[in-house]
């Protein structure tokens, strides 16, 4: 755990144990229960996005990706058109076709990450809409898959299965990105890509794994949201759910200019951007300001970055100093 990583789980502690004092509802069983499940939720797609952030991109198309796999997962189960195993493989291929044609058009045709996935979000979010025709996506009447439900939505002695496949994910997600070459190329990548690239890294092959992952990931997200929420309304389903996502991975230490990050980190990232949405409901603040509280956090840890790596650069340079001066006196006193 590194020293960002420190102060964030630290910030957890005190915002948590302040908003118990305030309201002792907040270590209430089923309030804990909640919030688990969210942090679950949320915290797929937010671990998705930090690869991607760490490639030196950004991802804006999340919440209309969630939204239109969301639709097309609820129409080929609920309607019987495959069975709920088949299904959940259909849409995890559609997320990675998604984001193979997202990473392709950065890496190799050279678009910016900002357009690209600004224009997916547009085309996702109006694909869900036509494709129901403007019409909220659900189960029929008494429609039950008992199996299904158990696994994306149940909870095993009182943990949301959510959480379970969370932290199986932030696992895996940690080995790939911290203890393989592929994670090891993706921080050169995001740190300098023509650099990586004179170094023989086949930078257009790691930007667009980087996508591909983070968009199956989405998927996977999607299909627990769709199974959760239990109908999806795709004009609002999924909205600014990438700035859920941006927050948590910028919280977590990952730099919007790419390099920078770690699993860890956007665990704790997720964990505290849920803990202020609970300090928002239970002390009542009008849900409407939830956006402001987002747009705040995100604005803090940019400035936050910032400053850090102002101080990091200020440090090695000072160090470079006093190691080219002792270097002087040892060359003179030799010479003496």
């Amino acid at each position: 755990m590194n020293r960002k990583d420190l102060w964030l789980l630290v910030l957890i502690l005190v915002v948590g144990a302040v908003v118990a004092i305030i309201n002792p509802r907040f270590l209430s069983p089923i309030n804990l229960s909640n919030t688990a499940n969210l942090i679950g939720l949320f915290g797929i797609f937010a671990v998705a996005q930090a690869f991607v952030i760490i490639s030196g991109g950004i991802e804006l198309s999340v919440g209309s990706i969630i939204a239109l796999l969301g639709v097309i997962f609820i129409d080929l189960i609920a309607n019987g058109t495959v069975n709920s195993g088949v299904g959940i493989v259909i849409v995890v291929l559609i997320g990675c076709l998604i984001g193979f044609v997202h990473g392709f058009l950065i890496a190799k045709v050279g678009l910016q990450p900002f357009v690209v996935t600004l224009c997916g979000l547009l085309i996702y979010r109006g694909v869900a809409r036509y494709y129901t025709d403007e019409a909220t996506a659900g189960f029929p009447f008494g429609a039950s898959f008992p199996t299904l439900e158990w696994l994306t939505a149940g909870r095993f002695y009182g943990v949301p299965h959510s959480l379970i496949a969370f932290a199986i994910i932030t696992i895996v997600m940690a080995v790939v990105l911290h203890r393989s070459v592929f994670g090891r190329y993706l921080y050169a990548v995001g740190k300098n890509e023509e650099a990586a690239r004179y170094s023989g890294i086949h930078t257009s092959r790691i930007i667009i794994a980087a996508y591909v992952i983070c968009c199956g990931l989405t998927a996977v997200a999607a299909i627990f949201i769709a199974m959760y929420t239990r109908s999806i309304s795709p004009a609002s389903h999924g909205n600014f759910y990438e700035l859920y996502a941006i927050a948590a991975a910028v919280l977590g230490g990952c730099s919007l200019r790419g390099g920078e990050g770690s699993i860890l980190g956007v665990v704790l990232g997720t964990v505290l951007l849920q803990v202020l949405q609970n300090l928002v409901n239970l002390l009542g603040i009008p849900s409407s300001l939830n956006f402001a509280v987002m747009g705040s956090v995100i604005l803090i840890g940019v400035l936050a970055d910032q400053e850090f790596s102002r101080r990091r650069i200020a440090g090695a340079t000072r160090r470079a100093s006093r190691g080219a001066e002792a270097a002087v006196q040892a060359a003179g006193a030799n010479r003496g």
